[in-house]
């Protein structure tokens, strides 16, 4: 039977990586699996196209799929993509639930490996694309400043406590002010840096600028999200974006049973990390379209978190259609459309629980009377 399609998993680690091959036919069958371990280099890589080469058609696709292993999967990734190959890279929490769903109780490389094929033929993934030399660089600067502030946030919070002990041990509490000296000079080291960055490109500049003239939002913010997004080059519309940074609304509901709406959190946590002083900001600084919308939430929840999640929803959608439109915030045209989703849920929700109360009624067999929802 002619191939439809070929697929090779691959499954990296420091110093090796193992690939598996596999073809989809005209039956819809996955046939011919070809196992091989390579080592993770240049050489182990030209080894692995000419692997695939013996037995793949040229006027077949094939595609590449790996996870996203920390850096390790980066080289190999970059290779295939400089060799004009179709290259997939998936997270971990994906692949593993595929490989469940197979049936699959065992975990081993080669496993990872033809689950990864298999699930390059049996899915449309979408085909990576590298980012910018100098995104990759704001990337690294930002996270390591943020681990930076953990590491003094850390000291401080041990230098508190020691000086408020029983006793005071001054050796220790003389290198733990040493070492916070020592971060401080690094996290100005670091910001310089990324502002040198910032001011070599002036295109990025004058797009940061549109984003930090929301009041509200700083610098490190703006720069942080721009990072962590690849300047916002890998989302067509609102919608992905907030899946992508766990601000999509998940439900939790059965039959009868309404269970409590609320975010995902299953997407990138530094971006949810950076919005969080910044809708604090922008609610306490009274920026009207932010402060009506946790106004909203909050008089309908009655929990600040979940307005403060809506506010931080608001914000990034808000930041992403100014850096494509390329202009500055203006709040006299700035409608409320976008982040109310988070709200539009919750109204849904309520809704549901509405229904359900006038089910019960009719269940039970007692007239409903729509004064009962009035609360005087």
């Amino acid at each position: 039977m002619t191939p439809l399609k070929f697929a090779v998993g691959i499954d990296v680690d420091k110093k090796t990586f193992k690939a598996c091959y596999c073809l989809l036919n005209e039956a819809l069958e996955i046939t011919t699996e070809r196992q091989k371990a390579f080592k993770n280099d240049l050489q182990g890589y030209h080894e692995l196209i000419q692997w695939t080469g013996v037995h793949h058609r040229e006027d077949t696709p094939i595609y590449f799929v790996m996870e996203a292993t920390g850096v390790y999967h980066e080289h190999l990734a970059w290779y295939l993509f400089s060799k004009h190959q179709k290259v997939s890279i998936i997270l971990p929490s994906k692949s593993k639930r595929y490989l469940q769903s197979l049936g699959l109780k065992s975990k081993n490389d080669k496993l990872d490996a033809k689950g990864l094929a298999y699930m390059g033929l049996q899915q449309h993934l979408p085909l990576w694309m590298p980012v910018s030399c100098k995104i990759y660089q704001l990337k690294k600067l930002t996270r390591y400043r943020e681990d930076l502030q953990k590491q003094k946030t850390t000291l401080n919070n041990q230098l508190e406590a020691l000086e408020h002990g029983m006793y005071t041990v001054k050796a220790v509490t003389r290198s733990i002010k040493a070492l916070i000296k020592v971060i401080d000079k690094q996290l100005m080291k670091v910001y310089g840096e990324i502002e040198q960055l910032i001011n070599e490109d002036s295109v990025m500049k004058e797009k940061i600028k549109h984003l930090t003239s929301i009041k509200g939002v700083g610098f490190l913010t703006a720069v942080t999200i721009v990072a962590e997004t690849n300047g916002f080059a890998l989302f067509k519309n609102q919608r992905q974006l907030a899946s992508y940074c766990g601000y999509d609304v998940t439900e939790n509901s059965s039959g009868n049973r309404v269970g409590k709406t609320r975010i995902s959190k299953k997407g990138n946590p530094h971006i949810r990390r950076m919005l969080h002083m910044p809708s604090l900001n922008v609610v306490r600084f009274n920026v009207p379209v932010f402060r009506s919308l946790y106004d909203r939430v909050y008089s309908k929840r009655k929990i600040k978190m979940v307005a403060y999640t809506a506010v931080q929803r608001k914000l990034l959608l808000l930041m992403y259609t100014l850096w494509k439109k390329n202009e500055g915030f203006n709040e006299g045209i700035l409608g409320n459309s976008s982040g109310d989703s988070l709200s539009e849920a919750l109204k849904r929700q309520d809704s549901r629980k509405t229904i359900l109360h006038k089910m019960n009624h009719i269940s039970l067999k007692q007239p409903y009377d729509p004064l009962s929802e009035i609360s005087i």
